[in-house]
């Protein structure tokens, strides 16, 4: 028996991905023609900047021929790019049900990487299904741009291919949720995208950038990012490790949500986050020429930009929460400048 994947569902997506196009454009819409041959369409899914290693770039494919014509056999994704680790096409269809939930069904084995390319077979008796693509970034794009041709092929031999892209992957790292505490762990290095207790940052002086610390008072204190270099007045009671000395730039900065960064906490406030995203242009535009190295009064949902003493990197940090006992969860975005 044939699954009731209908057609229409395929239309449904196509009509979705032809109102995007149209909505930057002052054209009357016409009703897409009923699929009279096996056609295709693809959406990508996901949104802000493709990062090395983090969330995949996800996509939806879909695909569809009338009943009289055959059945779906196979569909399959080339990157420019072979995939990491990770990288896999759906071998379930989904569909929105009434309630609006997404429903997935099962129409082929699971996916088979072969280098750049990855399949599925399908085992039901079908003529439309839409597939979902993750594609993890791998560090051989990083800076580079991928593009993607997906294809499927139908009972009676014949194919159509879609093209996605190019798409350019950052240059950026993201590293979330690193716990800091006043006096403990409480040195940060940017390279290492880490925090370290006093023992562990003396044998990493030279990647020490900024020391986490907290005071009750003053008021305006409270909790603080501060370079190594700064004057004693910004890092009352601290005694250095030796050899931590670099003199870090930052920029404090409010209300400048990066979604990547907020995700996991669903308490953010900001009901822009989940549209602001941070990205390569933002860190090569940025000038903190003229900023300080310290940034007290930090809170909850502020964040500060910063530049390595040598030069080599820029940040993004951003505090997820904190804590009047002298602790913060923190998270950041990197980006290498030489």
């Amino acid at each position: 028996m044939r699954l009731k994947l209908q057609v229409h569902k395929f239309s449904l997506l196509l009509l979705s991905v032809v109102t995007l196009m149209i909505a930057c454009q002052e054209k009357e819409y016409m009703i897409p023609n009923p699929v009279s041959q096996l056609s295709n369409d693809a959406i990508k899914r996901s949104l802000g900047p493709n990062i090395v290693g983090f969330l995949p770039m996800e996509f939806a494919y879909a695909m569809a021929l009338p009943r009289t014509q055959g059945k779906l056999v196979s569909a399959q994704v080339e990157a420019s790019i072979a995939g990491a680790t990770g990288t896999f096409l759906e071998h379930r269809s989904f569909y929105t049900n009434g309630a609006g939930f997404d429903v997935p069904v099962v129409v082929g084995s699971p996916s088979v990487n072969k280098g750049n390319l990855t399949s599925v077979t399908f085992n039901v008796d079908t003529n439309a299904a839409t597939l979902r693509y993750y594609y993890v970034v791998p560090e051989e794009a990083r800076g580079k741009a991928v593009s993607f041709t997906f294809s499927g092929t139908s009972s009676d031999g014949k194919t159509v291919s879609y093209k996605m892209g190019p798409y350019n992957i950052s240059k950026m790292d993201i590293k979330r949720t690193l716990a800091v505490t006043n006096n403990t762990n409480a040195y940060i290095s940017i390279e290492d995208m880490a925090v370290y207790n006093a023992t562990n940052a003396a044998t990493n002086a030279s990647k020490i950038d900024l020391v986490y610390l907290y005071r009750a008072a003053p008021a305006a204190f409270t909790h603080a990012l501060v370079s190594p270099a700064a004057g004693a007045q910004y890092l009352p009671g601290v005694t250095l490790p030796a050899d931590i000395n670099r003199s870090t730039k930052l920029r404090k900065v409010f209300g400048v949500p990066d979604f990547n960064l907020v995700r996991s906490f669903g308490s953010y406030t900001s009901s822009t986050a989940s549209g602001n995203y941070i990205d390569d242009l933002d860190f090569q535009e940025i000038d903190l020429s003229s900023s300080p190295n310290f940034a007290v009064g930090m809170r909850a949902e502020s964040g500060v930009w910063a530049e390595t003493a040598d030069g080599k990197y820029r940040a993004f940090i951003f505090v997820n929460t904190v804590n009047n006992n002298g602790s913060a969860v923190i998270s950041m975005l990197r980006y290498v400048l030489k």
